[in-house]
């Protein structure tokens, strides 16, 4: 697409991305009460905990919010597949169940046209008018600590640290958390 752009003599500009994975690396206690309130409204209670978020313009204020105690970014499709796929886990009354086989997918998602786990990972890449319901279903994240460690947690990432948003990188990042 941007080289038939090019070749027409026009720029091709890159769509905003939709989707982020937030993933909290630093403590929560002693925190302000408003930065424990958006950690909480994102179901982020524990360290290495780590969930996705549909990107606009009151969620990314959020971020910016209580951006040194977490790490986000845009993920590809395949980390979210590994994410689904290896630390999955869904809601099924009120339980955390392994999303290991498409019969256990509730009805409650059927009626939102979400029968497989395949069709769950679309609707939360794709950020579908279902993700709301997609992304309740889920259970967070919980990530291992990263191998080699973390530089400086509490230091932007853009400076050598780890907080904040890595943009297109928090694929690699979230790799070495496995």
């Amino acid at each position: 697409m941007a080289r038939m752009a090019r070749k027409a003599g026009n720029v091709c500009v890159p769509a905003e991305p939709k989707l982020s994975l937030v993933i909290l690396i630093r403590g929560i206690s002693g925190v302000s009460t408003k930065v424990h309130k958006m950690l909480q409204l994102r179901r982020l209670h524990q360290i290495f905990k780590g969930t996705f978020v549909k990107l606009n313009k009151a969620s990314i204020n959020m971020l910016r919010i209580v951006e040194s105690y977490i790490v986000w970014g845009y993920p590809n499709l395949k980390s979210v597949n590994e994410r689904i796929y290896k630390r999955g886990y869904g809601k099924i009354s009120k339980k955390r169940i392994a999303l290991t086989d498409n019969g256990l997918m509730p009805p409650s998602l059927g009626k939102h046209g979400i029968i497989c786990v395949e069709d769950l990972i679309h609707e939360i890449y794709t950020v579908g008018k279902c993700f709301k319901v997609a992304n309740n279903f889920l259970w967070t994240f919980r990530l291992s600590s990263s191998r080699g460690g973390m530089k400086k947690k509490a230091t932007h990432f853009v400076e050598g640290g780890d907080a904040r948003n890595r943009e297109d990188q928090i694929s690699r990042h979230i790799r070495r958390m496995n």
